[in-house]
């Protein structure tokens, strides 16, 4: 239960972190959709491990494979299966500690829930699991780009106290491609890589915000009520490994604000009835008036460190644990393309939505 996501453009993920593969089913993306493993493989590429000095050294290609759904480069209208084989799974690096309840992780918790856990990496509370929705997210993305225009930026704003200055109305992927941070804020992304090393050093790890800005968003996505496009984004964006807080537009700032300095004035420019400040985060009533969409998610630091910690073991018995093996010491580079994933996956099922219902 809980592995599916969406209404119309929906996804199901599967698989373990040292399992033989992991990947997605998604149903519901319309046909002639022109789709290559080339388009899913650009993303992946950017979510893998492995791919800079600051990320988890484990050496996955994440090659996909898709296996239904597209036909002569067009998709079906039918479920669109994604694999990815596990090519470097160690899942012995476990085994000293797989009674050991790690802090932080979620092991007690499974536990608890179920009476059996997959010990190998967390199984699928690992971030392993997001390969699926990278994945997913990238027949989202290209659904939305040809559809509608609508383009999702994703890029580190913050690690640790190192705050970045970026302007989401201009900020590129170029830009935020440009170093292993994926922050556009070059002097700052700097001190950020700094800091990482240092942390990695110290056996020790940091946590920070991705900010996400989606342009281009067709006015009048969102459902009233229950299914406000702000609240299935929070789920979608809360739903991944790590996320410990959500905002969206001046988020827990605009609290400082008085209703007269917060409001979004009206005006026509270029014809278009636009808003003059963006404090809503381009929503208001819970659907899209057209104005960018920009969010925040805080990402807690990554709970695998070297030092050693105290916790208990299955059994009831007080231990020490120092984590061996190989792990993100700061989840933030990689998460980039997690959230602009689960972003265009949230804005794929309500394009669909709206168009079914309102033409």
């Amino acid at each position: 239960m809980g592995n599916t996501f969406g209404h119309l453009f929906q996804i199901t993920t599967w698989g373990e972190s040292h399992g033989g593969a992991v990947g997605v089913v998604v149903d519901g993306c319309p046909p002639r959709l022109a789709l290559s493993e080339a388009d899913i493989q650009a993303e992946l590429d950017r979510r893998r491990p492995g791919q800079s000095r600051i990320t988890t050294q484990r050496q996955e290609e994440d090659v996909c494979h898709i296996l239904s759904g597209v036909f002569e480069g067009q998709t079906l209208g039918t479920p669109i299966s994604v694999l990815v084989w596990n090519t470097d799974a160690k899942p012995e690096h476990y085994a000293p500690f797989q009674d050991i309840y790690r802090p932080s992780h979620a092991d007690y918790a499974y536990d608890a829930k179920y009476g059996i856990r997959n010990w190998q990496g967390g199984g699928r509370a690992s971030a392993r699991e997001t390969v699926g929705r990278v994945a997913a997210g990238a027949i989202a993305k290209k659904l939305l780009r040809e559809r509608c225009g609508t383009e999702i930026i994703g890029y580190v704003r913050q690690i640790h106290k190192f705050y970045a200055d970026v302007d989401p109305n201009t900020v590129t992927l170029e830009q935020v491609e440009a170093n292993i941070v994926r922050c556009p804020d070059v002097a700052c992304a700097e001190e950020m890589i700094g800091h990482i090393d240092w942390a990695r050093r110290q056996g020790d790890s940091l946590g920070g915000v991705v900010e996400v800005v989606a342009r281009q968003v067709p006015v009048g996505l969102g459902e009233p009520v229950f299914d406000k496009l702000e609240a299935d984004l929070a789920k979608a964006l809360m739903s991944l490994p790590a996320s410990k807080g959500f905002e969206i537009g001046s988020g827990f700032a605009g609290t400082t604000l008085t209703g007269s300095e917060h409001n979004d004035a009206y005006e026509i420019r270029d014809g278009q009835i636009h808003t003059r400040t963006n404090n809503s985060g381009g929503i208001q009533g819970g659907i899209a008036v057209g104005e960018p969409l920009l969010m925040r998610v805080a990402f807690k630091p990554t709970a695998t460190i070297a030092k050693p910690q105290e916790t208990v073991t299955a059994q009831g018995e007080a231990t020490i644990l120092a984590a061996k093996g190989r792990h993100d010491p700061c989840v933030l580079p990689r998460a980039v393309p997690m959230v602009e994933a689960m972003v265009a996956l949230v804005l794929a099922d309500h394009y669909l939505r709206h168009k079914g219902q309102c033409g």
